[in-house]
């Protein structure tokens, strides 16, 4: 049990840390070099670079642990040590690579395309370290303050800070940079609930079929998913018969349906989607 959870402890935070490292690297390599400040803190990061010559990893570090303390003290936030790990690695990651590298990775001076591949990048970098619990901190944070005394629905209060990154992005940089920030932060909304659901989307599958202790044994054995027996009753034939239902991941299902076909062609099957499963296998329901 106890090596389990190291091997647990070491994935997630693994995960963590590529998906941090990957969005720094869209935000070095895309978005600074262009001033397109796509909301959060390395958004306000950007603007204030502009600013204030100091680099964006370093504002990065003063606006997550300002946010951070003053969240503490006067909305009691109990911070998990995953957001505080996620949000001061990102930054790092951000202000090692920006030390680094000197140039736009991406050179053409294409704000569209830049904009585009530094979100759908970023994107894909923090769903994994959301599907681990992590968080970026950043705009989140000034949406609990605006939520606690405002009264202001979380969401609502992300989307009005980073509205407001992009709009300040307007005002130092200029109109098109500011719609192109804009245009970034509606961006990286979309890409990151797509790629989300499509990391923790699973398929529900009921299972009518002669051979259900054949098909349960390689559902438990091979896959490693549990197997639960519904008593049924055929509609035409009037015999009692028992029913399958199983949740698998996505990718699982091409091999679970390869299977039943070999055992059961004769088998009749429902597949349905499932946008989150909780317990064994799949979400912990403590980290709700």
């Amino acid at each position: 049990m106890r090596g389990k959870m190291v091997m647990n402890f070491v994935k997630e935070y693994s995960i963590i840390s590529i998906g941090d490292f990957i969005t720094a690297i869209s935000i070095v390599a895309f978005l600074v070099p262009y001033n397109i400040a796509g909301g959060g803190a390395s958004g306000l990061a950007i603007v204030l670079h502009g600013l204030i010559n100091l680099p964006v990893g370093v504002w990065m570090y003063l606006i997550n642990g300002a946010l951070i303390a003053l969240s503490l003290l006067f909305v009691g936030v109990d911070f998990s040590f995953k957001t505080i790990y996620s949000t001061f690695l990102l930054s790092f990651f951000v202000d090692f690579l920006n030390r680094m590298v000197h140039f736009p990775i991406y050179n053409g001076g294409d704000l569209m395309l830049a904009t585009i591949f530094g979100d759908v990048i970023g994107a894909f970098g923090m769903a994994l370290a959301f599907s681990q619990n992590g968080s970026t901190g950043g705009t989140d944070i000034i949406a609990k303050f605006m939520n606690k005394f405002f009264a202001v629905p979380l969401g609502q209060g992300v989307l009005i800070a980073d509205v407001s990154i992009g709009i300040l992005a307007g005002f130092k940089f200029g109109l098109n940079i500011g719609l192109y920030s804009l245009l970034a932060i509606i961006l990286n909304g979309l890409a990151i609930d797509f790629l989300m659901r499509g990391m923790e989307m699973s398929k529900q599958v009921y299972i009518i079929s002669e051979k259900n202790d054949q098909i349960a044994d390689y559902i438990i054995k091979k896959l490693e998913r549990g197997v639960t027996y519904i008593p049924a009753v055929g509609g035409y034939t009037k015999t009692d018969k028992k029913m399958i239902l199983t949740v698998v991941r996505r990718r699982e299902l091409s091999s679970l349906l390869h299977t039943i076909r070999k055992v059961d062609p004769q088998a009749f099957i429902v597949v349905g989607e499932v946008e989150k499963a909780y317990g064994e296998g799949f979400s912990d329901i403590k980290k709700f």
